[in-house]
């Protein structure tokens, strides 16, 4: 289902939205459900980022270093064993 919404921009917002329009002979609409989407996901993204550094400096959370991820996860060969093992060369 498709909802509607009013939005407010300022004027050179709005004529700049207007000429896009008018330029590629798409609706305003249609730019206006592109920037959302587009940049949707990044305020999402910066949100939830804020929300967890705000649980890790209050205490509420914990971090891990690769190593503890490779080993967790079963992947604990690491970069150190592998160059003496001349897997890895520098």
């Amino acid at each position: 289902m498709v909802k509607q919404t009013a939005v407010r921009l300022p004027e050179e917002t709005y004529q700049r939205l207007q000429a896009l329009a008018k330029r590629t002979g798409r609706t305003a609409t249609y730019y206006i459900h592109e920037a959302i989407e587009e940049h949707l996901d990044d305020l999402e993204d910066a949100y939830l980022g804020e929300q967890a550094l705000e649980q890790l400096r209050q205490g509420n959370d914990t971090t891990m270093t690769l190593e503890e991820v490779e080993h967790d996860l079963g992947l604990a060969v690491s970069f150190t064993q592998n160059l003496t093992k001349g897997r890895i060369h520098n």
